[in-house]
């Protein structure tokens, strides 16, 4: 784990008084006084650094520590022994001057730190978009780039993550609202934090036209389609074999079928995800929307008023005829039924079909037993070398490459790397036999070839 290898005090300057500072000083090292330096940095020179920022920071009230010091080289040294002491920072000697760099551990937690006060943002879009480009990459040539699975599965994972953190942010703002005793704070809370920050940025995405989840039976389709096809199975299992991400077969085809299935069952499960993050928009909607409605006190001068025009209208003349047309039908109001509030309707159930099984050609099973068969009859291993000189030499001490008999192809596919015996398989088998160059010509109707000579080490000798 990370806090393992971190200091103990590390986080004491983001907890002290002046941790504004301590904070804003960090990230503008990491990024402007460090940068995309590869070598450390002179301590002089960083601790002008220092001194230059501080100089400008708005609040020159550092703590209580530099909050008397006069002198801007004082105070520098103060900030710059507190990062140290704290293990931020690593001081070292290059030959015979003092250099400064960030501590490994701590610029992992100071690059997330920047990139929360970037205020970077998920793309929905292009979460869902980067799941299904490497999968279809992966699927469509499983022998080069399999670690796309890999990818798409990790890139899977971070899009679930971010739409559970998406319901937990909007349940924390809606205990937020409903703690709120003042209404007009917590109107202004729902307005601010609840509509801008959510339902606008997040929430919005996930119900325009355009919306990223229309890509997710594409996800579907092509994860089940190769959970059900061997041959893919094979290809991807194989390639990660070779490229070292499993120590056996077993293992590796273990992590492919357990990627498959994560990305499989993440896209076929986010309709309960998004039906939690409906229900908390439909039951804060509701809450405010009857905040709303009894808000508004009766004023008491206003059915007085009421009261008034009534007892004058009652008083009046009957004939009406001399008044003007009213404007307003009492029998048809101006507000009806559309311009009541309705509840936000749940979101459609979406109708899935089953996918169909897909069987598997016979021709195909026998094309791949094929294969395996051929590989295996034209694959040199040692074994095979071994068992066919030893069938040639007998009880002999030696034989020449002219003497051999090669009866099929077999037999052939063996003696045409006879000649290289000392040097195959980094020379396991040269403890075991010993080659010798010839005069002569080796003509058998299989290989003309030089002449040599082929006999025992003296510790296999009979």
């Amino acid at each position: 784990m990370l806090f393992t290898h971190l200091s103990d005090d590390l986080f004491k300057p983001l907890a002290s008084p002046s941790r504004a500072f301590n904070a804003a000083l960090l990230l503008h090292l990491h990024a402007r006084v460090f940068g995309d330096t590869a070598e450390p940095l002179r301590k002089s020179e960083l601790l002008s650094a220092i001194g230059d920022f501080a100089a400008d920071f708005v609040d020159r009230e550092i703590d209580d520590e530099t909050s008397g010091t006069v002198e801007p080289s004082e105070r520098r040294s103060v900030v710059y022994r507190r990062l140290l002491d704290a293990g931020w920072l690593v001081e070292r000697r290059e030959r015979y001057v003092p250099v400064v760099e960030f501590d490994p551990e701590a610029r992992m937690v100071i690059e997330e730190l920047a990139r929360l006060d970037r205020g970077e943002r998920r793309s929905y879009g292009g979460a869902v978009l980067d799941v299904l480009g490497s999968l279809e990459s992966a699927i469509a040539n499983p022998a080069e780039r399999s670690e796309a699975l890999v990818n798409a599965a990790k890139s899977a994972r971070t899009f679930l993550s971010h739409l559970r953190s998406l319901a937990g942010s909007m349940r924390k703002s809606e205990e937020r609202i409903l703690r709120e005793a003042d209404q007009g704070v917590a109107l202004r809370l729902y307005f601010e934090e609840f509509v801008a920050r959510h339902l606008v940025s997040d929430y919005r995405t996930l119900h325009t036209r355009f919306n990223p989840f229309r890509f997710r039976s594409g996800i579907v389709r092509e994860a089940g389609r190769a959970l059900r096809d061997p041959l893919t199975l094979r290809a991807l299992t194989d390639a990660g074999l070779r490229e070292g991400r499993a120590p056996d077969r077993e293992t590796a085809e273990r992590a492919v079928r357990s990627d498959l299935a994560e990305i499989l069952a993440i896209f076929e499960g986010l309709d309960r995800h998004l039906d939690a993050v409906a229900d908390i928009v439909a039951r804060l909607e509701r809450r405010i929307a009857a905040t709303l409605r009894y808000l508004d006190h009766r004023d008491s001068d206003r059915i007085e008023r009421t009261a008034a025009a009534l007892r004058a209208v009652a008083g009046g003349d009957d004939d009406l005829g001399g008044l003007p047309d009213p404007q307003v039908s009492l029998f048809r109001p101006p507000i009806g039924e559309p311009h009541c509030y309705a509840p936000r309707l749940r979101r459609a159930a979406i109708e899935s079909e089953p996918l169909p099984e897909i069987e598997i050609d016979p021709v195909i099973e026998a094309f791949i037993a094929a294969k395996d068969a051929f590989r295996e009859r034209v694959a040199v291993t040692p074994e095979r070398i071994v068992a066919f000189v030893e069938a040639r030499l007998g009880p002999e001490r030696a034989i020449r490459g002219s003497q051999i008999q090669i009866a099929d192809v077999d037999d052939f596919v063996v003696f045409q790397r006879l000649r290289e015996i000392d040097v195959l398989f980094d020379g396991s088998l040269r403890a075991c036999y010993r080659l010798s160059r010839m005069e002569g010509r080796v003509s058998n109707g299989w290989l003309d070839c030089p002449d040599f000579l082929l006999e025992r080490a003296p510790a296999l000798r009979r």
